[in-house]
């Protein structure tokens, strides 16, 4: 069954992962087989203190939750077909989308424009992107990404993230590859990731040239590790929300890569 998504389109100035989350629920009738692509970014240290913990031993990580995961142990840990028996998942980003980072117009909002991005911020090592499609609540479209920091870039972004959401209230605009949006009533929503270090929620509502739409945003943290999830009601029912069990299930996948 497929889902409009015309006017959302639109909208994206994007979350640009949320447009490649819509464009594979919307095109693909079967779940995508096969590895996703890891983009790869330059990183560097700062301070933080990570609650950390991984157990286990063995893989490149050492069972140490605050070492950055390595490409093939960040596609392991990834949401992939068959781990969720309610979801149809898809690797990698629709070509449609487009690629980035968007540009909020107040630099305190800019942590939150990152978070619609490619990757949860610019200083993530690595990233593995997937779009997920609910069978169950059909039109709920959610985009998830896996990303590995330094402990302590983590931890900056999660602290970004919190300030950012503190200070944005009101809203702000953004823009990418030219196309521009806005995005207001800016919200906490309490939300909690089972074995998680940090967790930082929000709602906002997206506007650009008539679109709205509501987008639900969860960052969660483990570690060196950020799972980003963003959620959109394809079908403009109900308020979306990120399902429990999605981010539940990333973070346990994490968890087992990291035990070996």
């Amino acid at each position: 069954m497929r889902v409009k998504t015309a006017g959302l389109t639109a909208l994206v100035t994007v979350p640009a992962l949320l447009l490649a989350t819509a464009c594979t629920s919307e095109d693909d009738e079967r779940p995508a087989k096969g590895e996703g692509r890891t983009t790869d970014a330059p990183t560097s240290a700062s301070t933080d203190t990570g609650k950390g913990g991984g157990g286990g031993s063995g893989g490149d990580a050492g069972g140490d939750a605050s070492v950055p995961l390595s490409g093939p142990q960040l596609e392991r840990a990834a949401l992939a077909s068959g781990d969720l028996a309610d979801f149809q998942v898809s690797t990698g980003k629709s070509a449609l989308a487009p690629a980035g980072q968007p540009a909020a117009d107040r630099p305190q909002c800019q942590p939150l424009a990152d978070a619609m991005g490619d990757k949860p911020s610019p200083r993530a090592a690595r990233t593995a992107n997937r779009g997920l499609g609910s069978l169950k609540n059909l039109g709920l479209a959610v985009s998830a990404s896996l990303s590995a920091y330094t402990e302590a870039e983590a931890g900056k972004l999660m602290s970004g993230l919190k300030s950012a959401v503190a200070a944005c209230g009101e809203g702000f605009g953004a823009s990418l590859d030219g196309r521009r949006g806005s995005y207001r009533e800016v919200r906490t929503a309490a939300f909690t990731v089972s074995g998680a270090d940090e967790t930082v929620s929000w709602t906002t509502v997206g506007t650009n040239e008539g679109a709205v739409a509501p987008i639900h945003l969860v960052v969660v943290r483990k570690g060196a590790t950020v799972a980003r999830f963003m959620a959109l009601d394809l079908a403009r029912r109900t308020p979306p929300r990120v399902p429990r069990e999605v981010a539940d299930k990333q973070l346990a996948k994490v968890a087992q890569v990291l035990a070996g």
